[in-house]
């Protein structure tokens, strides 16, 4: 029915109009965010799986540092091991030169001075092998120590270094040690006694470094899980929440084609109550 009072064809060109503006305004927000979602309602399943996979991967990038951190600790600890064995090494030369019979006593003192110069000296590397300030090796402070290194996404995710495995405190530092601070390699008798003290703390730092070794290798082996699940994880919120730009280019195209039709509609349904008032002429 003809009529002038009401322009329904123009109010309806004028609802597409809206409708259609309004998909092209959310194609170019999604094509400028490069993100699916840019607001809850256009999939809130996946706004709430996708939120949840970003803080995995923030997580998981903090944890791969964690490994990496836990890792060099250990490496700190497994150098100065290192040295000690080292001096071990050498101690164990002299009590060997002092247990010779070519030496006369007077001389096992001259050897037996770096004997003692070398006993200080493991126990120095002890204190001063220290990582953010903390002693790794030293057996009063490490006694106490042991240190969790979160390294995954649940606060039950964690690797745990016990410094005193590391020290050897109930070994190496109150057994080895002690009785080198009474050993000397003056005499042949002080000598053997030295020489089997000496075997005993090799034995005790070489444990100690096996057990660094488990443990770097331990780190190594989580922080490349970590780099594979961040890959992983990173895939499937790019599935979730990335927009298909050629798709959304497409959609964006069709929705501005749409939008000048309806412009182009509501330019016509405003020319009828004209068209209709010409009946009146």
């Amino acid at each position: 029915m003809p009529v002038v009072a009401t322009n329904t064809a123009a109010n309806s060109a004028l609802r597409f109009l809206n409708n259609n503006s309004s998909q092209a305004s959310a194609s170019v927000g999604k094509l400028a965010s490069g993100s699916r979602i840019v607001k809850a309602s256009d999939d809130a399943a996946g706004l709430a799986i996708g939120t949840r996979l970003m803080a995995d991967v923030t997580a998981l990038t903090q944890a791969g540092i964690n490994a990496s951190q836990g890792a060099s600790v250990v490496q700190v600890a497994d150098g100065g091991l290192g040295r000690i064995g080292d001096v071990l090494q050498r101690m164990k030369a002299l009590a060997a030169q002092s247990l010779s019979g070519v030496p006369t006593n007077t001389e096992r003192g001259f050897i037996d001075a770096e004997f003692q110069e070398l006993r200080e000296e493991i126990t120095a590397i002890a204190v001063t092998t220290r990582f953010n300030g903390a002693s790794l090796l030293d057996g009063a402070t490490a006694a106490a120590d042991a240190a969790d290194y979160f390294v995954g996404t649940d606060v039950s995710d964690t690797i745990t270094v016990a410094f005193t495995a590391l020290a050897g405190v109930d070994a190496f530092h109150a057994t080895a040690l002690s009785l080198s601070a009474t050993a000397d390699v003056a005499t042949v008798t002080a000598a053997i006694e030295a020489m089997t003290a000496i075997d005993a703390a090799i034995d005790l730092v070489s444990e100690a470094r096996a057990t660094a070794g488990a443990l770097i290798s331990r780190f190594e082996f989580r922080g490349q899980q970590i780099a594979t699940s961040l890959e992983n994880i990173d895939a499937a919120k790019s599935a979730i929440m990335d927009v298909d730009l050629a798709a959304e280019q497409s959609k964006l195209v069709s929705n501005q084609v749409l939008v000048q039709a309806a412009v182009s509609a509501v330019s016509q349904a405003n020319q009828i109550p004209q068209s209709l008032l010409r009946v009146l002429q």
